[in-house]
């Protein structure tokens, strides 16, 4: 069965699908290879398969894909294999990735392998080697021919993060990505944690859960909006992000964040930015003196305004907060350090993207 990214992507997004056999992605959008795999994983973890990676070094790394399909694991129910490289198989090797196909369309096993290719023009899809993807099992073309497509995938991303942009905004949108994805889908999901926290906290708590994570509800979004979020060619410090934080300016606060991003800005500059603020916040709601601790007289004003819309429940969180920031720059957690680090600003700002259980 062959089907084009923007078919079969809808599909592997429901909560339940076959995921066992071949699957063969090709395209030249790196992109759309992980959203496929992304969009994979969740059924696999689901259904309980052991999942690894081999790339293929030459043709007999093949012999490694077929003796890993063929183990078995006392711990995992099945094998996911997610291949890459550019190595053809042999006549030997066809023929048993035939049988494996067949065996998984009969229920004889619930193995996946996914192969990841370059785009094959027409001549290579009439090769002996493409006949058991095609036949017997799943190939997707992960390639965007036009501008339609483009918008259209983004529109599915769109409603994934919980939005729903207006015809202007998304001409706005391509417009200042110059309808590259990867800028345009970056965007939105900047744009998800800005007007969608709450809905954003929800689907990474079903993506945890191996559920669907399309949000029940999308918020609507028009050409103002967009303008107000997108980020300026200014050049800002941690000391403007700072004065936005205090100030509760919580867009701001991601513009900023996403242009020190942008700017390659130290991380550990950025931290003792909000580490300082959030630190002296804490102090002036235990009660001591603003001039005491180094503020000056011009900001203590900002500073009185961000105590008041905090709690000491909130600022409790703080602490760990930070550490979890300072563990993601040090690469001790897997969880990117600018994902934190804007998560930890918008708190400060006022705007809190989880909620404590």
């Amino acid at each position: 069965m062959q089907d084009t990214f923007i078919q079969a992507y809808p599909k592997l997004l429901q909560p339940s699908i076959a995921v066992a056999g071949l699957w063969l992605a090709h395209g030249d959008e790196p992109l759309l290879s992980q959203w496929l795999i992304d969009a994979m994983r969740p059924h696999w973890r689901a259904q309980n398969y052991a999942i690894k990676r081999i790339e293929l070094i030459s043709v007999k790394s093949w012999q490694e894909v077929l003796s890993e399909l063929g183990s078995q694991s006392l711990f995992d129910d099945a094998s996911a294999l997610i291949v890459t490289g550019n190595h053809k198989p042999d006549k030997a090797v066809i023929a048993e990735l035939e049988r494996f196909a067949q065996d998984a369309q009969t229920g004889a096993h619930s193995h996946s392998l996914l192969w990841l290719t370059p785009k094959q023009d027409k001549r290579s899809q009439s090769s002996k080697w493409f006949t058991p993807f095609a036949q017997y099992g799943h190939v997707i073309d992960c390639n965007l021919y036009n501008e339609q497509q483009r918008q259209q995938l983004l529109q599915i991303q769109a409603q994934q993060f919980g939005l729903k942009l207006s015809q202007e905004a998304w001409q706005l949108l391509m417009s200042h990505t110059e309808h590259h994805l990867l800028s345009a889908y970056q965007t939105l999901w900047r744009l998800s944690y800005l007007f969608a926290p709450q809905l954003m906290a929800n689907s990474d708590d079903a993506k945890e859960n191996n559920l669907s994570t399309k949000p029940a509800t999308n918020v609507a979004l028009d050409v103002k909006d967009l303008q107000a979020a997108l980020v300026s060619d200014a050049q800002f410090s941690v000391f403007d992000l700072s004065d936005a934080m205090l100030a509760g300016n919580s867009a701001q606060v991601a513009k900023i964040i996403f242009q020190l991003k942008a700017t390659d800005e130290p991380t550990t500059l950025v931290l003792w930015a909000i580490s300082k603020d959030m630190r002296q916040i804490m102090q002036l709601m235990d009660g001591q003196d603003p001039q005491a601790l180094g503020i000056w007289r011009s900001k203590q004003g900002l500073y009185q305004q961000a105590c008041r819309r905090q709690s000491k429940a909130q600022t409790a969180e703080w602490p760990a907060l930070l550490y979890r920031c300072d563990q993601a720059i040090k690469g001790l957690v897997r969880q990117p350090a600018w994902e934190l680090l804007l998560q930890a600003a918008l708190e400060l700002s006022g705007k809190r993207l989880f909620t404590a259980r």
